[in-house]
């Protein structure tokens, strides 16, 4: 039991780092595609935000498997995977398919408030919004 509870808090130490991370790298590379920054094409940048998401994702899906807790189960799980994809659907808009600097930026405000809106629903367990993070 003792191993239980120990893996869980660091897979889930794991999650936390990782959302912060791409939280940060997320409004960074915004501010480098506004700013029109050589630094948003290194390949470092390029590559970096896929293997943290990934990490992310990983942990994520492990700490549901073992807290056996499951989107169809606990709403605000599935609500958080929902805002999930439109966040990734959002950072498309923004660093990829749209053309013009207004879309982008507005696709990236965008996401960011999806962000925040996925964190307030992880730390509350609440479909909507109830407490500011």
């Amino acid at each position: 039991m003792i191993f239980d509870s120990t893996l869980i808090h660091l897979i889930k130490s794991i999650h936390i780092a990782t959302v912060v991370l791409s939280g940060m790298g997320f409004f960074v590379r915004g501010l480098w595609m506004m700013n029109q920054s050589a630094l948003r094409n290194h390949p470092l940048v390029k590559i970096a935000p896929h293997v943290n998401d990934t990490l992310l994702l990983v942990s994520a899906i492990t700490l549901a498997y073992l807290l056996k807790i499951s989107p169809i189960t606990h709403a605000w799980l599935a609500a958080k995977i929902i805002a999930l994809i439109l966040y990734i659907l959002l950072g498309m808009v923004a660093f990829r398919f749209a053309r013009k600097q207004s879309v982008r930026v507005m696709a990236w405000i965008a996401a960011m408030f999806t962000f925040a809106y996925i964190v307030n629903t992880a730390i509350h367990k609440q479909i909507w919004i109830s407490h500011l993070v």
